[in-house]
């Protein structure tokens, strides 16, 4: 179960990295892969790229399934 506190690199461990890659990228992350995924939670990158965290999570877990 993702949730908003976890690491990005966390996320994509969850379930198919390619599809929570996917996610992340459609709501406008297009850094996954920088330095700051290693030490920045979903939280913290949603607030920085204005993301309804809650939806991004939603999103995230139904992709997990």
């Amino acid at each position: 179960m993702i949730s908003k506190d976890m690491l990005i690199i966390d996320v994509l461990e969850q379930g198919d990295p390619d599809k929570l890659a996917e996610v992340l990228m459609e709501s406008g992350m297009h850094c996954l892969h920088c330095a700051l995924a290693h030490g920045e939670t979903l939280e913290e990158a949603a607030a920085v790229h204005g993301i309804d965290v809650d939806k991004l999570v939603e999103a995230l877990n139904a992709a997990c399934k």
